[in-house]
């Protein structure tokens, strides 16, 4: 790669935009999609109304807590309610990771949540995609690869 060519890419690759205030109490609707991995419990098209989120940040580290009773659903199944992530000009980028084990014969594995997310004003909208994490074994062929996703949009009070 000439020097040119590579000192374009260093640029761009490592450019990155002052982070938006992400922070506050947002309340969130959500939809869950496509269910590629037969999550229990999962209809595609079904959502929840009112879903309370805080989001905390200190500059362009943010934390995004589901809290109520969604919260606590969402730590029983993947065993916390908390996502950790960054915020690159209005885009948000978090992960949950899930510490509730299960396993399926010889496979154990736990489910990590992507958030990916942009704010507009005061709404934050994206998608969530839950993808397992598991011990490599032959038993898990069934889980291997796939995605489940959710939609979701909410808004804060006026900042």
């Amino acid at each position: 790669m000439n020097r040119v060519a590579h000192a374009l890419l260093l640029g761009v690759l490592g450019c990155s935009s002052t982070p938006a205030d992400v922070s506050g109490d947002y309340t969130m609707a959500v939809t869950d999609e496509a269910n590629g991995c037969n999550l229990q419990n999962w209809t595609m098209g079904d959502s929840s109304t009112g879903v309370p989120v805080t989001i905390t940040q200190d500059t362009k580290n943010v934390t995004i807590d589901i809290t109520g009773a969604a919260g606590a659903y969402v730590a029983v199944v993947l065993g916390t309610s908390m996502f950790m992530g960054t915020v690159d000009g209005d885009n948000v980028s978090a992960t949950l990771f899930g510490t509730r084990s299960a396993t399926m014969g010889g496979c154990a594995y736990t489910y990590n949540a992507d958030l990916e997310a942009s704010l507009n004003v005061d709404e934050l909208s994206g998608s969530i995609a839950y993808t397992p994490q598991t011990n490599g074994s032959p038993d898990c062929s069934t889980i291997m690869g796939c995605t489940s996703t959710q939609n979701f949009n909410g808004t804060r009070a006026p900042q």
